[in-house]
């Protein structure tokens, strides 16, 4: 292999004596380019990259290749003749004909000298361009017949011959002034010469162009044609280095600057060092070496290091980007690529630490031990589906996270993604913005220092989207199990193993998550609490983490079964135990504040001095029923994020002209059940005994009171149709009677959802009937025990089941007496 090394070429000129002389260099042997040479037809070849040698041209070349050394010594042993061709692919090692060039130049070897790594370094001198006809031996050597290519005799030159070379002339000229690494007095040479090719040769020699574009001009013959190309090239170069002169030039004064900074900062470290105070820049770029050898990163994350670490290295420290580079080693430095804690899938104990960290959700438990099983089973290879705990605030979905994984031994971290917008959030920041950090994932990895904690991603359903991208989209990835193992956030750039993470999710509710990302977890819905659960959760963990939290010793304050029943009925309202633990840890301040003040205890709480604490109810139940004469009103039940509610539907009728009207924030749903529950009536007018022309002549108002809360939902068909009847006829609907299902045209009843938590509300209120579609059935099975023993469900395909059930005495018609009437 021949390659070109990074001396300056000399440049034989015709008519200069002696070339190595005007250069500053020795040489033994001719100079006289005038001398004519006698060149065979076959010679030895050498490929060469990198560069194309055109005549008049001295270059020294390395030789590296057997091939190509045996080549060189055949020359030498010969006449030092050579014919050197480029190859067209300069990343090939061993060229085969068809990878080189067919013209190139005969040169002369002038000297030679052996290299210690076993290379060997030549001087060749340019004769005459040559074109290879036929390749004669391939082995141990290329051997070929050349052709020396003969140009035709210079004529009088034309106008646009005198013209390109003047413009090549004044374009030499003129690249010299620009700062082009070119000797000085080739321009007089070039002024001297009268010979467009040898000028086209000698300036395409020292542009420095690209093989591709000197070969091209080598292999053009006609003299004005090659000067034409020269002259092309000249001016791309005369435009490149005006724009670098231009750059140069703008940059300058702040590289000024820079530099009068740098020198004065490598004095001061000059001074710090002869007072013996060190150097810090060193320290920093050592210690953060030790880092990445202790990191124990993957090979592309420890090559990406290494290189940010010497692009460091190099700059001045108090830049800006200095800054942030240091910022990013930090990140990655920092983050346990493999680090991880060591499992402990012990089945007895996680279900131990399961049932003393949390009361009931049997179900539940039963799920997780169950996933932990298979872990235990596979050897850490489960790729399982992402667990979603599902259910109103409070009822323990981010405690049980908690609780797996101090079950499991591993780290626990959580990062909440409500209101989430911007997808950079999860992705991270490109470092290429200011103050640029990484997503939530790699900062949640940091926080746990290990690569396999149990990872909480709360409120799920609360993602939201804008125009900075959808944050549901990047958490496909980082969850799905067949991608995370690659998971690459747009600040480090690099990728990092998430399949050793254990995600968790939790939700209020499952129809505002993304279809996509729901597909990868499985719901595990966490239902609200029975009053008799409150208590039991109340007595052995709201109460003394309360007493703890608060300074207080258990003896200094008890709780009786009934003060905790009154705060549960009267003082909350609640699927979860938030706002009871919040009440109960206001009881206990008073206390201590009571014990601070100098007061003895112990003190009792007990249900009659309850609201001394907690002032007057905040709830009274009994009292939101309607009474029992109240015309137009019936209790629906409602599902909300935060649990079950019950609702009072109301409605008049007066003397109008049929118009309908909706209060209370009714959402679309509630109002297109309202309107599908009087077409209906209308149609049962006899049945009922109204008049069949009561939408014309009368105005119905329904209204659901609390008017500030929306609400919506297809499950208040049946109550607004109770609500309608009992309005229209007068008779009054039963106050112990609640009910929900969606109302069909035909009068059916549809199912419904969340029947648990609107029971459990139903229960609160002291309701003792709650009628619900027959297709429901399958969900009393899991109601609990202490709901069924108090409340009686009733099952109905069909509003008129309804209305047999809804009112004492249903409104129906007397036919007989209609018939003895007309009689």
């Amino acid at each position: 292999m021949a390659d070109r090394t990074d001396d300056r070429p000399l440049i034989i000129i015709p008519g200069d004596p002696n070339p190595f002389e005007r250069e500053g260099r020795n040489h033994e042997g001719k100079g006289d380019r005038e001398e004519e040479f006698h060149i065979p037809t076959r010679l030895p070849l050498l490929p060469i990259r990198d560069i194309v040698v055109f005549p008049f041209m001295i270059v020294p070349l390395f030789v590296g290749r057997d091939s190509s050394i045996k080549a060189v010594d055949e020359s030498l042993s010969q006449d030092r003749m050579i014919m050197l061709a480029t190859q067209k692919d300069s990343m090939i090692e061993d060229p085969s004909p068809e990878d080189i060039y067919s013209v190139g130049t005969v040169a002369m070897i002038m000297r030679m000298l052996k290299l210690p790594d076993g290379r060997i370094k030549i001087l060749v001198q340019g004769l005459t361009k040559a074109r290879i006809r036929d390749y004669v031996s391939t082995d141990p050597f290329y051997v070929v017949d050349v052709e020396v290519i003969r140009e035709k005799e210079p004529s009088e030159p034309t106008i646009r011959d005198m013209a390109l070379s003047r413009s090549v002339r004044e374009g030499l000229e003129k690249i010299i002034s620009l700062g082009k690494n070119i000797p000085p007095d080739m321009a007089v040479v070039v002024n001297n010469l009268d010979d467009m090719g040898k000028i086209a040769d000698l300036v395409a020699s020292n542009l420095g162009l690209s093989p591709d574009v000197a070969q091209e001009i080598l292999e053009t013959v006609d003299p004005s044609a090659r000067l034409e190309k020269v002259a092309h090239a000249l001016m791309k170069e005369i435009e490149l280095l005006t724009v670098q002169q231009q750059i140069k030039e703008e940059a300058r004064e702040e590289m000024g600057r820079m530099q009068r900074e740098y020198f004065l900062r490598e004095q001061l470290k000059a001074i710090q060092k002869e007072l013996g105070e060190g150097d810090d820049r060193e320290e920093e770029i050592e210690e953060f070496r030790q880092k990445i050898k202790k990191a124990r990163m993957p090979k592309e994350v420890r090559k990406e290091a290494e290189k940010q670490l010497n692009r460091l290295a190099r700059m001045m420290s108090d830049s800006a980007e200095a800054t942030v580079v240091r910022t990013y080693l930090e990140w990655l430095t920092e983050l346990p690529w493999k680090k991880e804690s060591k499992d402990r899938l012990d089945i007895e104990k996680a279900k131990e630490i399961l049932d003393e960290d949390h009361y009931d959700l049997e179900k539940v438990k039963d799920r997780i031990l169950e996933h932990l099983s298979v872990m235990k089973l596979r050897g850490n290879k489960s790729r399982g589906p992402i667990l979603c705990f599902v259910g109103p605030p409070g009822v323990g979905k981010t405690s049980l996270g908690k609780s797996i994984a101090r079950a499991m031994n591993r780290s626990f971290v959580r990062a909440s993604l409500g209101g989430l917008r911007d997808e950079a959030e999860i992705r991270g920041h490109r470092r290429t913005y200011i103050g640029a950090m990484p997503g939530k994932i790699i900062q949640g990895i940091k926080q746990a220092k290990t690569r396999n904690p149990v990872f909480m991603l709360d409120e799920i359903d609360k993602l939201s989207s804008d125009f900075r991208g959808d944050p549901s989209s990047a958490l496909l990835e980082a969850l799905d199990p067949e991608q995370n193992s690659q998971f690459v956030d747009h600040y480090l750039g690099v990728p990092f193993d998430l399949s050793k993470v254990m995600f968790i999710c939790t939700a209020n509710v499952v129809h505002t998550i993304p279809a996509p990302l729901l597909d990868r977890m499985e719901v595990i819905e966490l239902p609200g609490y029975t009053e008799e659960d409150k208590v039991e959760i109340a007595k052995k963990y709201l109460i003394p983490r309360q007493i703890e939290e608060n300074g207080l010793k258990p003896e200094d304050i008890t709780f009786s079964h009934g003060a905790i029943v009154e705060i549960i009925r009267h003082y909350t309202m609640e699927a979860g135990l938030r706002n009871l633990e919040r009440e109960i840890s206001s009881i206990c301040r008073k206390h201590a504040r009571a014990l601070a003040e100098g007061k003895k205890g112990p003190f009792r709480v007990t249900s009659k001095n309850v609201s001394k604490f907690l002032g007057p109810p905040k709830y009274q139940p009994e009292m939101d029923k309607p009474s029992d004469g109240d015309k137009g009103v019936a209790l629906g039940l409602a599902w909300t994020p935060t649990g079950g509610d019950v609702i009072q539907i109301e409605t008049i009728v007066t003397k109008g002209k049929g118009k309908l009207s909706l209060t209370g924030q009714l959402g679309d749903i509630m109002k297109e059940s309202a309107m599908a529950a009087l077409d209906y009536i209308r149609t049962i007018t006899d049945k009922l005994g109204i008049k069949e022309d009561f939408y014309y002549n009368n105005d119905i108002h329904i209204h659901v009171p609390s008017g500030a809360i929306p609400k919506d939902g297809p499950s208040a068909g049946i109550t607004i149709a109770v609500s309608i009847i009992s309005a229209l006829t007068g008779v009054p609907a039963r106050k112990d009677v609640a009910m929900t299902g969606e109302i069909t045209l035909s009068g059916r009843v549809l199912p419904i959802g969340g029947l648990r938590e609107k029971a459990l509300a139903a229960k609160r209120m002291g309701i003792k009937h709650v009628i619900i579609p027959e297709r429901n059935t399958p969900d009393l099975q899991e109601m609990p025990k202490e709901v069924k023993k108090e409340v009686t469900f009733h099952p109905v395909k069909h509003l008129d089941e309804v209305l047999e059930i809804a009112f004492e005495k249903p409104p129906r018609k007397p036919v007989r007496r209609r018939r003895k009437k007309e009689e």
